[in-house]
C-alpha cells in the first residue's frame, strides 16, 4: 500500500486545515495507472492486489487509503491579473505524500472530492469530462518528457454535477512533486505572517531545492531556482504548441511542473495568438505570450521573499529583479536547443532560431498543423524522399514558399545528419497528441458510458511516436466539422 508521510502539515495553518472527502453515491473505477503506483511503491507489502471496487472506495475518498490524513491546502492567486487573496483547495484533498522508488517525494491528491473550507460556496465537485482531459494530457506530457503532474487514478462517481446543465461526476486523483505554488507564497505574504512564510520557504528548499540552503542568501537563491525551471518548462510547452489556457499564479508550481489542465489545449493551425479558453477573452494567455506571462508570475513569487531575503531597501529589489531578468536569456536558450531538435540540427547551430522563425511565419501564412507539419519535416529530413516532400507541401496552401523554405532548411540540415540528430528530431515531433476533437469525442461516448474511446486514446497519447494505422488515424489534424475552438473550466 501507499506509504504516507505528511511534512507539509508540519507547517502553519492556515497553509492547510483538515478537511473528509464527501462520499459518492455509486463509485466505479475507470481507469488506474499501475505503472506510476508502482514507481510509489503501492503493492509493497500488500498480501493480494486490491481489485478495482476497492481501488474505487480508496480513490473516490469513499473510503481514505490506510494512512491518508486528507487536508485542504490554502493558497491565494493573481487571476487573470486580478489579485484574489484567498482562493485555495475548493475541491482537492491532499492525502499525503509517498516517497517514491526513486528517492522522490510525491503527493497524492483527490480532486472533485466534495467541498471544503476554501470551496467559498462550490460543490466541490469535478464533472466527468475534464477528469478525462487531465489524465490524458498529462500523461501525453509525461510521455514527452515535459515535467507535469500525473494521473494514477479517475472513478465516476454516479452523480450529477450541475454546471451549465447536469454531467456526470467523477474524481481524478492527482500525483505531484508537490502542490506548492506561486499563490501559496502569496497567501502567506498578504497575510504578514513572516513565520509562515519562512517556514514555507524552508520546506520548499530542503524539499525541492536543497542546494540553496547553503548559499549566502538561501532566499534568493530560491528565486534564481524556480525562474530557471520555469523558463525550461514553459519553452518546452511552446515546442509542442501547448496552450496551458489559465496561467494564474495559483496555476504556477514552484516545483516547474505542468499543473492544473483547465481549458487547455495543444495548437493545431498555427497561430501565434492562438486562445482556446472560453473565458480568456482578452487574449493574455495566449500561446505567444506565455514565456511573459511566466516572467510576470514569477515576479509576483519575488515579492513574496524580499522580507526573507538577506539585503534590503533597493539593493534587494534591485538583485531580485536581476534574477527575474535572467527569465528570457534562460528560456531563450532552452528554445535554441528545443528549435535545433525539431528541425534536425545541430544543438549549437547558429541558423536553428532564424529558420524556426521563417517556418513559424511559414505555419502561419499557410494555415499548416503544427503537429503534422514537424512529423511531416521528420519523415522528409530521414529520406529526403519526394513523396515524402510532397506529403509535407501539401499541408500548405502556399507550397511555392514553404519549398522555397525547404531548400534553406536543407541546406543547413545535411550538413548535420546522422543517425543521432535523426533520432532527436523524432524524439522532439510526436506523431499523436491528444488533439482537441478527439478529446472532445472521449468525453461524448464517456457521457454515454462508453470508456473504450478514452481507453484508446490514452494508449495511442501515451506512445506518441507510434507509427501504427490506430496512431495515424488519432493524429488526424481535425476536419472543419471536428474543430473544437474553445474549451473550458471544469471548476
Amino acid at each position: 500500500m501507499l506509504s504516507f508521510e505528511h511534512q507539509f502539515a508540519t507547517l502553519p495553518e492556515p497553509l492547510w486545515m483538515a478537511c473528509q472527502p464527501t462520499p459518492v453515491s455509486q463509485p466505479t473505477l475507470i481507469v488506474f495507472n499501475q505503472r506510476l503506483a508502482e514507481t510509489l511503491g503501492f503493492e509493497t507489502g500488500l498480501k493480494s492486489k486490491p481489485d478495482d471496487a476497492t481501488l474505487a472506495q480508496w480513490f473516490s475518498g469513499n473510503q481514505l487509503p490506510p494512512g491518508a490524513e486528507p487536508r485542504a491546502l490554502g493558497y491565494a492567486g493573481h487571476q487573470f491579473g486580478n489579485f484574489v487573496p484567498q482562493l485555495g483547495d475548493g475541491r482537492a484533498l491532499l492525502l499525503g505524500e509517498v516517497v517514491d522508488q526513486n528517492g522522490i517525494r510525491r503527493d497524492v491528491q483527490l480532486k472533485g472530492s466534495g467541498r471544503t473550507p476554501f470551496s467559498r460556496g462550490g460543490d466541490g465537485r469535478s464533472p466527468l469530462g475534464p477528469v478525462l482531459r487531465e489524465y490524458l494530457v498529462s500523461e501525453f506530457m509525461a510521455a514527452m518528457g515535459v515535467p507535469t503532474t500525473r494521473a494514477l487514478a479517475a472513478v465516476s462517481t454516479g452523480e450529477r454535477v450541475v454546471r451549465q446543465l447536469p454531467e456526470p461526476g467523477a474524481v481524478f486523483t492527482r500525483v505531484a512533486s508537490s502542490h506548492i505554488r506561486v499563490g501559496t507564497f502569496q497567501f502567506a505574504a498578504v497575510r504578514r505572517d513572516e513565520a509562515a512564510l519562512k517556514a514555507l520557504a524552508d520546506h520548499v528548499i530542503e524539499r525541492h531545492y536543497p542546494e540553496a540552503a547553503s548559499a549566502d542568501d538561501p532566499y534568493l537563491a530560491l528565486l534564481e531556482a524556480v525562474v530557471a525551471r520555469q523558463a525550461m518548462l514553459v519553452a518546452r510547452w511552446m515546442s509542442l504548441g501547448f496552450i496551458h489556457g489559465v496561467m494564474n499564479t495559483d496555476n504556477c508550481s514552484i516545483a516547474g511542473e505542468t499543473i492544473d489542465y483547465g481549458p487547455c489545449a495543444f495548437m493545431e493551425q498555427f497561430d501565434p495568438q492562438k486562445v482556446y479558453s472560453s473565458i480568456d477573452q482578452g487574449k493574455r494567455y495566449a500561446f505567444d505570450n506565455q514565456p511573459a506571462i511566466a516572467q510576470w508570475n514569477l515576479a509576483r513569487f519575488a515579492e513574496t521573499l524580499l522580507p526573507l531575503m538577506r539585503e534590503e531597501g533597493d539593493t534587494v529589489v534591485e538583485l531580485a529583479t536581476d534574477i527575474i531578468r535572467r527569465f528570457g536569456p534562460l528560456f531563450d536558450a532552452e528554445q535554441h536547443r528545443l528549435h535545433a531538435d525539431k528541425l534536425g540540427l545541430a544543438a549549437d547551430s547558429d541558423q536553428a532560431v532564424t529558420l524556426m522563425e521563417m517556418l513559424e511565419s511559414q505555419m502561419h501564412q499557410g494555415r499548416m498543423d503544427m503537429t503534422a507539419t514537424f512529423d511531416a519535416l521528420t519523415h522528409y529530413a530521414s529520406t529526403s524522399s519526394e513523396t515524402h516532400k510532397e506529403a509535407l507541401l501539401a499541408l500548405t496552401t502556399q507550397p511555392k514558399e514553404l519549398a522555397a523554405w525547404l531548400d534553406k532548411w536543407q541546406a543547413v540540415q545535411v550538413a548535420s545528419q546522422d543517425s543521432e540528430r535523426l533520432a532527436a528530431m523524432r524524439r522532439a515531433n510526436p506523431v499523436v497528441i491528444p488533439r482537441n476533437h478527439r478529446i472532445q469525442e472521449v468525453i461524448d461516448a464517456a457521457y454515454e458510458g462508453d470508456f473504450a474511446p478514452f481507453h484508446s486514446l490514452l494508449a495511442a497519447v501515451t506512445q506518441p511516436f507510434d507509427e501504427s494505422a490506430e496512431a495515424r488515424r488519432l493524429a488526424a489534424p481535425a476536419t472543419e466539422n471536428e474543430q473544437v475552438l474553445r474549451t473550458f473550466c471544469g471548476t
